[in-house]
């Protein structure tokens, strides 16, 4: 049998880099397009992994990358607009655009990464995430979604985000501090869309992708702080300094949080159908890898604290 072949947009990134990863062992033969490959110079180390910098919102990108594969996986996404990147764009008209190349060149094959409480109003994010999940059920594809709550890692937008924030500031008031999430291993995300796009019987479905500890926001930053080794108060803000921490936050450079993540964070990200026991994947538990990924740090941290009061 002839090795299947995939297009991925979105492979170089979070998410991206561990599915590639995942994908290597199975012989499939990846195309990965992407802003600045040189970004992702480690994807093109793995084998059978061949990546392009290419505008993905150019169609005719698409279709000329598209010719000959047998399935499309679209990992782009945004968590916060910025200049032209916004929500619409990235999520919505990116989608349509893509299926429209799909059709002209004859894939019939789709993977949409969405998120958890896709189409929920609450925030521009869920809302546009849910427009282009419509766009991808209707498209007469055979289409595969999967929904992720907060996803966490090496790197990732919480788990390390909350520790540069806690390294900068004697104390850190919270904003939705008692928001619920299910946070998800960011492995555990990677084998859910390998082994969906390696089963048939996926098609048709959605995934809801989260991890088996419902944890409030400020529970979650605390285990950060603690796993790290910093002695930091973390306290809750009421409602509306929480929306005013976060229109200031805005006008930081790197837009850490925003009101549209604020607005997302009202809607608890907890899941309702474990779509990775549905794929036969244990998932990790958020407490047990927390201390893995901070173990280098907390020593780094604890060496430098203790160098310190020796040196004065």
């Amino acid at each position: 049998m002839n090795s299947p072949r995939y297009l991925v947009l979105g492979g170089s990134g979070f998410i991206g880099s561990r599915l590639l990863a995942a994908l290597a062992p199975s012989g499939c033969r990846i195309t990965v397009l992407s802003r600045n490959r040189e970004k992702g110079r480690a994807i093109n180390l793995l084998p059978n992994v061949r990546s392009f910098s290419a505008d993905v919102y150019d169609r005719a990108v698409l279709e000329k990358h598209l010719a000959g594969q047998d399935a499309v996986v679209n990992l782009v996404g945004i968590l916060n607009e910025t200049g032209r990147a916004t929500f619409t764009h990235a999520h919505v008209d990116l989608t349509a655009t893509l299926i429209a190349a799909c059709r002209q060149v004859g894939v019939r094959r789709i993977h949409q990464m969405s998120s958890l409480n896709a189409g929920n109003r609450a925030s521009k994010y869920l809302k546009t995430r849910g427009e282009a999940e419509a766009q991808v059920r209707n498209s007469g594809m055979e289409w595969t979604i999967y929904r992720p709550s907060v996803v966490y890692g090496e790197d990732d937008g919480l788990v390390f985000r909350f520790l540069k924030l806690l390294k900068m500031a004697p104390a850190l008031p919270l904003a939705q501090p008692h928001a619920k999430i299910a946070p998800v291993f960011v492995g555990d995300v990677a084998e859910a869309l390998a082994r969906g796009m390696a089963d048939r019987r996926s098609i048709g479905k959605i995934f809801e992708l989260y991890g088996p500890d419902s944890l409030e926001l400020i529970r979650i930053v605390r285990m950060v702080r603690d796993a790290a080794g910093l002695r930091r108060p973390v306290f809750p803000l009421p409602a509306p300094l929480g929306r005013l921490q976060a229109a200031l936050a805005e006008m930081i450079p790197g837009k850490p949080f925003s009101r549209d993540n604020y607005d997302s964070l009202g809607v608890d990200a907890v899941g309702s159908r474990d779509g990775l026991a549905e794929l036969g994947i244990a998932p990790r538990r958020f407490s047990a890898m927390l201390p893995m990924l901070l173990g280098d740090y907390a020593r780094a941290y604890r060496f430098d604290i203790a160098r310190a009061s020796q040196e004065r």
